[in-house]
């Protein structure tokens, strides 16, 4: 175990001296700084990395990442990302970035109980339900592929529900919120805002 997490710092090591040597100034200009333009809401999958899959460095994009991109009014871990991302951040983009072949979207299509992450499932079980009768019609193998993309518009619509969101548009903010689905068959994102 003390094995991999050494590699882990070691790696850790070499990509700061790259970088270093790269730009001599970039770890110095960072520490000072942080004024991303976006919100980046996305699964915790460990596929799904924001700033690699839209080419950003560290700084540019800051990051919420939770199971299924989720927004549920009551998570407070998520909901203090968002104030803090709009108030003091003053970001312009929020996105809500999900992807084909999410595992708790498809454990949420069926009925096999995995333990506390059910409570949490429950809400994609929701939103699975509002739409079943389109999701069903679709072939076996499309299903998942549709739930993904619904769940990803309903999180954005839950961003835009917040207090946090209507008082920024309140008070002129300038602020937009995406809808994204990435594949990680092409590395591709397609945005499904409407």
């Amino acid at each position: 175990m003390k094995k991999e997490i050494k590699r882990l710092l070691d790696n850790n090591e070499q990509w700061a001296a790259r970088t270093s040597k790269a730009d001599p100034t970039f770890f110095d200009t960072l520490s000072k700084q942080q004024a991303p333009q976006y919100l980046w809401i996305g699964c915790s999958d460990s596929r799904v990395p924001a700033n690699q899959i839209v080419d950003l460095l560290p700084g540019d994009i800051f990051v919420h990442r939770n199971v299924a991109n989720m927004v549920i009014h009551t998570d407070l871990n998520c909901l203090s990302v968002l104030q803090y991302a709009v108030d003091v951040l003053k970001v312009k983009h929020v996105i809500v970035c999900g992807h084909y072949g999410c595992g708790g979207i498809e454990a949420a299509m069926g009925e096999e109980r995995f333990g506390l992450i059910d409570n949490w499932l429950g809400h994609i079980k929701d939103i699975y339900a509002k739409h079943r009768d389109e999701v069903t019609a679709l072939p076996e193998h499309e299903r998942s592929a549709r739930l993904c993309e619904l769940n990803v518009r309903e999180q954005a619509e839950n961003v835009k529900r917040t207090s946090i969101v209507k008082d920024a548009l309140a008070r002129g903010q300038k602020l937009m919120i995406h809808s994204w689905i990435y594949s990680l068959k092409n590395g591709r994102i397609t945005d499904l805002t409407s």
